[in-house]
C-alpha cells in the first residue's frame, strides 16, 4: 500500500466528515491509532438496509485488538442502525484482515482482485441499542476528561454546595 501525502489525507478528511456514515477512531495515549468508517453501500443506493465498512490500523498497533474492536463497534452501529447486510473488502494477501472479517461470520470470496465478504447482521434489540448508547456516553467522557487545558481558559466554577465539599 502506497502512503498518502498530507494533502490527500486532509481532503479525504473533509469529504469524510460531510458524508452520510459514521467515523470511529480508537486513541492511544492522545493520538488516533485505528479509524473506522461505516457507509451505506454504493453511491445512491436505494437499498439502506446495506452498509459498507472499511478500516485501518497504523503499523506498530496492528495485531493488538484494535482492528477487532473498531468492526465488532461498526457491526454493532449497523445493526441498530437497521442494516442487515455489512459489506467488506481487503486485499487477498491481507490475511489478518481477512481472518478478522472471517471471525464475524463473513463469507469471502475473490472478486476481481480484492476479497470481498458480507456478514449478516441480527435485528436490534434493546440490549444492543443500550450497548452502543453507553459505551458512546462513555467514550464522549473520556475525551472529555481527557481534553488538555489552556490556561488561558478559566476552569468552570463549582456551585457554593460541592465547592464547600471540596
Amino acid at each position: 500500500m502506497a502512503a498518502v501525502g498530507d494533502r490527500a489525507a486532509a481532503a479525504y478528511a473533509a469529504q469524510a466528515m460531510v458524508a452520510p456514515g459514521l467515523i470511529v477512531g480508537v486513541f492511544v495515549d492522545g493520538t488516533l491509532r485505528a479509524i473506522g468508517e461505516l457507509r451505506p453501500f454504493g453511491p445512491g443506493q436505494p437499498d439502506a438496509r446495506r452498509a459498507e465498512a472499511a478500516l485501518t490500523v497504523e503499523r506498530g498497533y496492528r495485531r493488538a485488538g484494535l482492528g477487532w474492536k473498531l468492526l465488532r463497534r461498526l457491526a454493532e452501529a449497523a445493526r441498530n442502525r437497521g442494516i442487515v447486510e455489512l459489506r467488506l473488502r481487503c486485499l487477498p494477501h491481507n490475511v489478518a484482515m481477512r481472518r478478522l472479517v472471517a471471525g464475524l461470520g463473513a463469507e469471502l470470496r475473490l472478486t476481481e482482485g480484492e476479497s470481498e465478504g458480507a456478514i449478516r447482521l441480527a435485528q436490534p434489540t434493546p440490549l444492543s441499542l443500550w450497548r452502543e448508547g453507553i459505551e458512546a456516553a462513555l467514550d464522549f467522557n473520556l475525551a472529555v476528561v481527557t481534553l488538555p487545558r489552556s490556561r488561558s481558559l478559566p476552569l468552570p466554577c463549582l456551585p457554593p454546595f460541592l465547592a464547600r465539599a471540596a
